[in-house]
């Protein structure tokens, strides 16, 4: 049986605003039936890298949160810490670059919890019994929780392809052992006759020593600049797209498609105790060619489009992507082709990554289905 996904484009008028149509939306998408009085809430978000400006408006939050209270609910804002260094590597940090990203109380009606606690190693171990894994890492505070729900930016991602709902709640959700774990299969190399030296790669870099400068270089290593040591390296990817001359490669093939798999694992964990106790909302604006983990947001691929809710994972990111892809591409943008209606857009940012691992594997497991009806919300 196909899911059912609610959709409401940004067409607005004087009577008809952009939080009208919030509201109609998770009204239609029965956001009550998810949560009990009393019920405390975890509204999984991604409060952007401080410098990053295409996450979801704090003033659309809190809309969603003004809904879970007139519910019942006592909501928080969770995300948990990062695996890169950056404004969100630790819980202090990570509080103000959200209140600097404009999620204060006053603004968003809700505190702010950092679902992994102060340092990301506060989680709880869930069996799951899949491929990958037979126990997973989430995080305590989304855990324990009574519901949840997750606001996701969509965007193109240099690791997944697409970062939609998957992506907020598999990688979001992990402890940092958890996004380790994911990321264990990633280990970049550097490209000799790409790498000019400029050494961006070892500011951005989290794990001292893991990228070294080469004063000496081997005859059998050509002229290397720098060398990514693998026994350091914890295969987080983040020093990938800082490298302006794309020197810094991965073997996309087999090692994206295995990080999608485990990506979707933990999302299977996430939900595990939550049965009828979840609902997904995704903001198709300012879709960027890369994660909200950075600290700018480049040009978007597409113009906005709208807003999707849904309680299938796996058919909201399904139709997501189907939306995207159907725009008229931004040619003043990091798109490199696929321009045409109908034509890949996350391939035309991303060629080497087949995003649709993550689908086919999460509707594999049950988590989801890739079949859906788009109901359009007026």
């Amino acid at each position: 049986m196909k899911s059912k996904v609610f959709f409401t484009n940004l067409r607005t008028t004087p009577q008809q605003n952009i939080f009208k149509k919030i509201d109609r939306l998770v009204l239609k998408a029965e956001m009550k039936n998810s949560i009990a009085p009393g019920d405390l809430v975890a509204v999984k978000l991604h409060f952007g890298e401080k410098g990053n400006t295409s996450y979801v408006k704090p003033i659309y939050l809190r809309k969603i949160v003004d809904k879970i209270r007139e519910f019942g609910g006592k909501p928080f804002l969770a995300d948990t810490n990062t695996l890169y260094a950056g404004s969100r590597k630790e819980s202090v940090s990570h509080i103000e670059t959200a209140l600097g990203n404009g999620f204060d109380y006053s603004v968003v009606n809700a505190p702010i919890i950092i679902a992994d606690g102060l340092r990301g190693k506060s989680y709880e171990m869930v069996r799951i019994d899949r491929k990958w894994y037979q126990e997973v890492d989430i995080a305590s505070e989304i855990y324990n929780a009574d519901s949840l729900i997750a606001v996701t930016h969509v965007k193109c991602h240099e690791l997944s392809g697409i970062g939609g709902v998957i992506k907020n709640i598999g990688m979001g959700c992990a402890s940092l052992k958890g996004k380790l774990n994911q990321h264990s299969n990633v280990k970049p190399f550097v490209a000799v006759d790409k790498c000019t030296g400029c050494m961006r790669c070892i500011q951005w870099c989290p794990v001292d020593g893991a990228i070294i400068k080469v004063e000496k270089p081997v005859a059998s290593e050509g002229k290397l600049k720098v060398k990514i040591v693998s026994e350091i390296c914890i295969g987080c990817g983040e020093c990938i797209l800082p490298c302006r001359d794309g020197a810094i490669k991965i073997k996309w093939d087999a090692d994206t498609a295995s990080m999608q798999e485990k990506m979707v694992e933990h999302v299977y964990a996430a939900l595990q105790n939550k049965k009828g106790k979840y609902i997904f909302i995704s903001f198709l604006t300012q879709i960027s060619p890369a994660c909200d983990c950075y600290p700018a947001s480049d040009t978007p691929v597409v113009g906005d489009i709208g807003i999707l809710a849904s309680k299938d994972p796996v058919a909201i990111d399904q139709a997501a992507a189907d939306l995207i892809n159907k725009q008229t591409g931004n040619r003043d943008s990091k798109l490199k082709n696929n321009f045409e209606p109908g034509e890949d857009k996350f391939r035309g940012v991303y060629p080497e990554i087949d995003w649709t691992v993550q689908l086919k594997y999460g509707e594999e497991i049950g988590l989801g289905s890739r079949e859906y009806e788009l109901i359009e919300v007026s």
